[in-house]
């Protein structure tokens, strides 16, 4: 019994590891939501409850006036469904699985196109399970996450130190062996 007591009262502190805004619930937690819907990166915040329920909002990190609200259920055993409405009129219907009770990643359908997103995961983490349009990385810009094109590193420029020999006119037919 008192080691009931003790899990019990764990997993209830594991429970408020998420921040918990005054306007949470004694047995809700909330925290990070990162998604892409239809290519674009949307920035917020999921609101879980201790029956499952729970509550996601997102706003767009390119059209700050476009936000989307939702409504979620969710089980250990079966994942989770949902659906939001944007602010735009775009729609969505959304599945996620949990990687704990906090940390998760799922996707979706929207009137825009296809969604992806995690919630409770780093911006590092996350890059396993978006769907990021081709080209484009995750990035930190101080403390905004921002999608941006991905480059290719530029190769080192090495000073030169002193005269630079002419390229053979060919190349020779035998290479010489480095012994090890």
């Amino acid at each position: 019994m008192r080691r009931m007591l003790v899990m019990g009262l764990a997993g209830f502190a594991g429970l408020a590891g998420w921040a918990s805004p005054a306007g949470a619930g004694l047995f809700s937690s909330t925290g990070p939501v990162i998604a892409i819907i239809a290519g674009e990166l949307f920035l917020g915040e999921a609101e879980g409850n201790l029956d499952g329920s729970g509550t996601i909002k997102i706003q767009s990190r390119t059209k700050p006036d476009v936000t989307c609200r939702g409504q979620f259920t969710s089980s250990a055993k079966l994942g989770g469904v949902g659906t939001m409405r944007c602010s735009d009129g775009a729609t969505a219907t959304i599945q996620f699985q949990r990687l704990s009770v906090l940390r998760g990643y799922g996707t979706g359908s929207s009137s825009r196109g296809p969604m992806s997103f995690t919630y409770g995961l780093s911006a590092n983490e996350s890059e396993l399970y978006l769907k990021l349009p081709p080209g484009k990385a995750l990035r930190l810009d101080g403390k905004d996450l921002v999608l941006v094109d991905e480059r290719q590193p530029v190769p080192a420029v090495l000073p030169v130190t002193g005269p630079i020999s002419p390229a053979p006119e060919v190349a020779p037919d035998v290479f010489p062996v480095l012994s090890h």
